[in-house]
């Protein structure tokens, strides 16, 4: 099973949302990670069949998914930011009437819609109206109806978004489970919650596929960039002005525990600590910079087109060479 993104581009008038994106997505949970504005939405947009792209394509199992028509959406499951929904439809109702527009029988509908809502913790408001839901709930029943269909494919935008933390790591478990022999893709800003899950990540910035890979091998692009240090609390706000700041931590006897991000010690008493996937996005889409250029540094990986240096495309190049 293959879902190909072969040199996908497409322009909003004078916006480049994706420039000649190229992927090869595989079975397991995949990570889509970019900042807001990044290409995100509208490369899922266009893997779902919504959106046309104005150069490339996608094809699942070598062949076109525009070839493909009602066969593709037979075997895909989609999740966008926002949904819509009769206001006057119930939760059954909703799924009910997803079922029917997916083509699944009644008798069948029935059993699986109860299994779903079961499963992401829905089974008390199956007859309530989906209106009067918290955010949170309405997400998962979302979440719901994008795998009405078993689908070989699942493709989930945002998908944690207004889910408290014990119903994020509910999702994560759910994921986990249905990944298996299915391609599931997450796009989020929300690190966490595919950091541990997701077999590969794929990082986007201003419509560019800068690189993928697993966890590990990602956040070797910023070893020897992520520090610690201990400073007064009284002089957090300083460093806070003057740093790529990741965390911050309330230590005894006033003192404060900074993680934060530069190419060589900026504080006395730093000391280089293990990289995690967070620091590798934060160091790629700083809060700080509105520009959304990367942080200064002396010996910079990225290039002026926003494109990453040799780092990103030897990560790249090694998970292509082991997927051939």
């Amino acid at each position: 099973m293959e879902l190909l993104i072969d040199q996908v581009s497409k322009q909003f008038r004078d916006k480049k949302a994706l420039r000649s994106v190229s992927l090869k997505l595989t079975p397991g949970v995949w990570g889509l990670l970019g900042a807001n504005g990044a290409g995100k939405t509208t490369l899922m947009r266009v893997i779902a069949g919504i959106m046309e792209p104005d150069s490339g394509q996608v094809c699942y199992n070598g062949v076109p998914i525009r070839t493909l028509g009602e066969e593709y959406r037979n075997v895909f499951g989609y999740l966008p930011q926002e949904f819509g929904f009769p206001q006057e439809f119930t939760v059954g109702d909703y799924l009910s009437y997803m079922a029917a527009l997916k083509g699944i029988p009644q008798k069948k509908s029935r059993r699986k819609i109860r299994e779903l809502l079961e499963r992401v913790s829905l089974s008390e408001v199956y007859g309530k109206r989906i209106a009067s839901l918290s955010g949170g709930m309405k997400r998962r029943v979302g979440i719901a109806q994008a795998m009405l269909n078993d689908p070989e494919i699942l493709i989930l935008d945002e998908p944690t978004a207004g889910l408290d933390p014990g119903e994020r790591v509910r999702f994560r478990n759910l994921l986990s489970e249905f990944a298996q022999d299915r391609i599931v893709l997450i796009s989020t800003h929300i690190v966490s919650d595919v950091e541990y899950i997701a077999a590969c990540h794929a990082i986007i910035r201003n419509g560019r596929l800068l690189a993928t890979g697993t966890t590990e091998e990602l956040v070797r692009l910023v070893e020897g960039r992520v520090w610690t240090a201990a400073v007064p609390a009284r002089t957090v706000s300083e460093y806070e002005s003057r740093l790529s700041m990741i965390s911050l931590r309330n230590e005894s006897g006033d003192q404060v525990s900074i993680r934060y991000l530069a190419e060589e010690p900026q504080v006395e008493a730093s000391v280089l600590v293990p990289p995690r996937l967070e620091d590798l996005y934060l160091w790629l889409f700083p809060q700080n910079k509105e520009s959304g250029e990367y942080p200064a540094k002396k010996r910079s990986n990225h290039k002026k087109d926003g494109t990453m240096g040799r780092d990103a495309g030897d990560v790249a190049q090694n998970r292509n060479r082991r997927r051939s």
